[in-house]
């Protein structure tokens, strides 16, 4: 996948996620948020390695996704919680593996529709 289409993908799931957070409330947002944090970790290891394997970039962007929110169980410097976020949450990990999963799929699809080259 091309940096640029990975690039043009990144902004759409940012996108995403600021117009779930502006249209609904209760937990659609976090849930939803939680999955488009992965999906974009997901793009910035696209980025940085354009060649990654699905499975590989899932592995990556859930794992770094999960590292992150075990961290704040141990504490995560108030100036980083606007992007790190400040509480554990155990539900957020389903969510972002979900993220990753739609990630995998979606990326897989594409590699099997693309022409090589």
């Amino acid at each position: 996948m091309s940096r640029p289409l990975t690039a043009l993908i990144m902004v759409a799931i940012v996108a995403c996620g600021l117009i779930v957070r502006a249209v609904w409330d209760g937990p659609a947002p976090k849930i939803a948020g939680d999955a488009l944090y992965t999906a974009a970790i997901y793009g910035v290891v696209l980025l940085a390695r354009p060649d990654a394997r699905p499975w590989a970039a899932a592995a990556v962007s859930s794992g770094l996704s999960w590292a992150i929110e075990l961290a704040q169980l141990g504490g995560i410097p108030e100036v980083l919680w606007p992007l790190l976020g400040s509480t554990f949450s155990p539900p957020d990990l389903l969510w972002y593996a979900v993220g990753a999963a739609a990630c995998l799929i979606a990326h897989t699809l594409w590699l099997r529709r693309a022409p090589a080259g």
